[in-house]
């Protein structure tokens, strides 16, 4: 542990968030979201079809759903609850359209330098001669179309003071997921109240359903430090070697602890916020106060147009 036992790492971070695996939601406070006796109709039950209804119906209060009975009392149903979830909100995330500027881009290479598609249109030549002549084509005469991904480093920080449950959880565990898909081997993720979970850093694999899992576990604590975890989020992108290193802050912006943010938030290479649209004014005067773009987000179904937006520059 280190920023004065406020920055959690390592053996640290993996303590806290296994205590927190241990708080439990009853089904009476799960009872509380619309149509849960349908998706729940008793002990140790989960009703997919109830649930893929309820998903058509309001997507955004079904995955709050899904998120909160992944802490479940009930055992079986947290079990099934965290399956179901870590499989859907992979796909939610992967859902949205990937905008291909500053992340990714079509390159056209001869095949001895890349993988990818076999470029028709640029090979005919050599695949006429090829077939003409009853020889094989050489490698280096034909082209292939793939990725070419310039490098991006990413560092999601999730806002878990205050209440951390139900959409908040579920669009936090969709931010993940997105960030975990498009900078697989670049990326880090925090959680922040007064203090700050590392929960993965910049070069450790973790697989998304780990992720996904971590993220579900955490509950709503403490007061809200904005400027320790940019400073956290600083220093872990720092070891990276990208060329666009990008901060997105999953948070309203309202530091209710610890220094003012803004000089942190002006050290950044670079920063998104992406802050709830009910409760988005200090997000939005956070941003026009460092130059950085922000995002409203209306609920966890819209976290692939966000990432969009965040992306677009």
């Amino acid at each position: 542990m280190s920023g004065g036992n406020r920055i959690q790492t390592g053996d640290d971070a993996r303590a806290e968030l296994d205590q927190q695996k241990r708080q439990t939601t009853s089904r009476r406070e799960l009872a509380k979201h619309q149509g849960f006796d349908d998706v729940s109709p008793g002990l140790g039950e989960l009703d997919t079809q109830a649930f893929e209804k309820a998903l058509g119906d309001n997507a955004d209060e079904a995955l709050g759903m899904l998120a909160d009975l992944t802490g479940a009392t009930d055992k079986v149903l947290r079990e099934q609850a965290k399956r179901l979830a870590g499989r859907l909100v992979i796909d939610v995330a992967r859902s949205g359209p990937v905008h291909t500027r500053g992340v990714g881009r079509l390159r056209n290479a001869p095949a001895t330098d890349a993988m990818g598609d076999l470029d028709l249109d640029a090979s005919l030549e050599p695949l006429l001669i090829a077939r003409a002549t009853g020889t094989t084509p050489a490698l280096d005469d034909l082209r292939v179309t793939e990725w070419a991904r310039p490098d991006t480093a990413l560092s999601l920080v999730v806002d878990r003071s205050g209440s951390m449950g139900g959409a908040r959880l579920a669009a936090a565990a969709v931010a993940a997921a997105a960030c975990s898909w498009r900078a697989p081997n670049d990326w880090s993720l925090l959680a922040f109240s007064s203090s700050v979970i590392v929960i993965k850093d910049q070069t450790t694999f973790r697989s998304p359903g780990d992720i996904v899992d971590d993220i579900f576990c955490l509950r709503g604590h403490g007061t809200t430090d904005v400027a320790l975890a940019l400073k956290a989020s600083r220093d872990l992108l720092a070891t990276s070697r990208a060329k666009r290193r990008l901060t997105i802050l999953l948070s309203d912006g309202r530091p209710t602890t610890g220094e003012d943010p803004v000089d942190i938030a002006r050290t950044l290479d670079e920063l998104c916020i992406i802050a709830p649209a009910e409760d988005c004014e200090d997000a939005a005067e956070l941003a026009d106060a460092v130059g950085a773009r922000w995002v409203p987000l209306v609920g966890p179904a819209g976290v692939p147009a966000a990432f969009q937006s965040v992306f677009d520059r």
